[in-house]
């Protein structure tokens, strides 16, 4: 099963939580913070008003809260719309 978003919603992947400090320490699960930057796994078409301007491959930073959690085959995605898009990672 797949994901296809609708309109100017994206589909996002979570990176990969820090395990170390930048000192070496190695940090337990519960102490990982919630990756911030997130990468572009698929996008809608776009609309007239809004047409995409990110993706797939991307590596974008979305607010706190935006979007809907998902999860398929034990991946947690999270859909967003484009809107919800704070920048993009270069």
């Amino acid at each position: 099963m797949t994901i296809k978003p609708l309109a100017d919603r994206v589909l996002l992947k979570q990176t990969e939580a820090e395990e170390t400090t930048a000192g070496g320490l190695i940090l337990a699960s519960s102490a990982q913070e919630k990756p911030e930057v997130s990468e572009v796994v698929a996008v809608g078409p776009g609309t007239d008003e809004n047409p995409m301007t990110v993706s797939v491959g991307d590596k974008v930073i979305i607010g706190k809260y935006s979007g809907t959690q998902v999860k398929l085959d034990g991946v947690e995605y999270t859909i967003a719309e484009l809107k919800d898009i704070l920048a993009v990672v270069e």
